[in-house]
C-alpha cells in the first residue's frame, strides 16, 4: 500500500499541470451564475434541473451525476458570496501545493464515489460535504492557519477541522441508514489522499500526551558492577614480596612502593572504585575495579 501511495504522488508530480487548471474557479463562478439566476427570477427551475435526483437519472438524465455541485449554494446573498469565496480560495491553496492533476482526481472522486452510494441507496447527493472536504484537506496541510470566527477570534484550521469531523461522527448516530453513512462516502476521497497526514489534525502535545498515557514502563534491573579487562594485566598480587617498611604509595599490581622503589613514580585510577594506586608501569595497564 505504501509503495501503491509512493507511486501515484510520483505520477501526479509528474503531470501536475494535466487536468483543468483552476477548477474551483469554474465551480464558483457557476454556482455564482446559478444563485444569481434563481433570485433574479424567484425560480428554481435550474436549481431543480441540476439537482441530483436517482429516478430522473435512470430515465437519462445523466448530467444530474456532476451538475449538482452547481447547485449546491443558498442563503442570503452575503452569505453565498462568503462560501463562494472561501471555497474558491481553499480548492486554489490545495491546488496550488498538489498540482491540478491530484486536485482534480480529488474532486472528481469524491463526486463519483457520492454517485455511486446515491444510485445503490436511495439518498440525496449533496456538495456540502464534498465542499467540507476541502476545508479539511487545506486544515490537515496547514493545521495551524488562522480563521476568524465571528469575524473577529481567532482560532486555528485544526480545531473547525476536528468539530466538522466530530459533527460527522454524531451524524453516524443520530440519522438513519443510508442517510447516515453518506458524510463518510463523501468523505471517503479525503481520507483516501490524506492517509496517515490526517493526523496532522491532532496538536502535537495531544499526540505525546496519549503515547506517554499508553506507553509501557519497562522494568530495569540494577546496573552491575563490571570489571573492564585490558589485554596483558598485570595480577593483583605481587609478585615479590616487599619489605613491610612504612610507605606512602604502593602499587596495587605488583606491590612495590615509594620505599623500596624510590625512583619509580606512582599514580591513583580515578576509573577504579576507591583510591587505588599504581606504579608507573601498571598506571595503563590495568584492570579496573568496579
Amino acid at each position: 500500500m505504501k509503495n501503491l501511495r509512493r507511486n501515484f504522488n510520483r505520477f501526479c508530480f509528474r503531470h501536475r499541470n494535466w487536468g483543468i487548471p483552476n477548477l474551483m474557479l469554474y465551480i464558483s463562478l457557476g454556482s455564482a451564475l446559478v444563485y444569481i439566476m434563481t433570485i433574479s427570477t424567484n425560480n428554481a427551475i435550474l436549481y431543480y434541473w441540476l439537482m441530483f435526483d436517482r429516478s430522473l437519472i435512470l430515465q437519462g438524465q445523466v448530467w444530474r451525476l456532476i451538475s449538482y455541485p452547481l447547485a449546491s449554494v443558498t442563503g442570503n446573498p452575503i452569505t453565498a458570496l462568503l462560501f463562494l469565496v472561501c471555497y474558491y480560495s481553499l480548492g486554489r491553496g490545495i491546488e496550488h501545493v498538489w498540482g491540478t492533476l491530484r486536485f482534480n482526481l480529488f474532486y472528481f472522486s469524491g463526486v463519483i464515489m457520492m454517485d455511486i452510494y446515491c444510485m445503490i441507496f436511495p439518498c440525496q447527493a449533496d456538495a456540502y460535504y464534498l465542499n467540507l472536504s476541502l476545508f479539511l484537506t487545506y486544515a490537515t496541510m496547514y493545521p495551524d492557519a488562522h480563521f476568524l470566527l465571528f469575524f473577529i477570534i481567532p482560532v486555528k484550521a485544526r480545531f473547525f477541522a476536528l468539530i466538522d469531523l466530530a459533527l460527522v461522527i454524531f451524524g453516524l448516530i443520530a440519522y438513519p441508514f443510508p442517510v447516515n453513512l453518506f458524510s463518510i462516502i463523501s468523505l471517503a476521497n479525503y481520507f483516501l489522499f490524506m492517509g496517515s497526514d490526517v493526523l496532522n489534525l491532532i496538536p502535537p502535545s495531544w499526540r505525546a500526551n496519549f503515547k506517554r498515557l499508553f506507553r509501557k514502563k519497562k522494568k530495569y534491573a540494577p546496573e552491575q558492577p563490571r570489571v573492564v579487562p585490558f589485554p596483558k594485566a598485570g595480577s593483583y598480587q605481587a609478585e615479590v614480596a616487599r619489605p613491610t617498611a612504612p610507605y606512602t604509595h604502593r602499587c596495587t599490581v605488583c606491590g612495590r612502593t615509594d620505599v623500596s622503589d624510590p625512583e619509580l613514580e606512582f599514580r591513583y585510577c580515578s576509573r577504579c572504585s576507591g583510591y587505588h594506586c599504581y606504579c608507573q608501569e601498571h598506571i595503563s595497564n590495568h584492570s579496573h575495579i568496579s
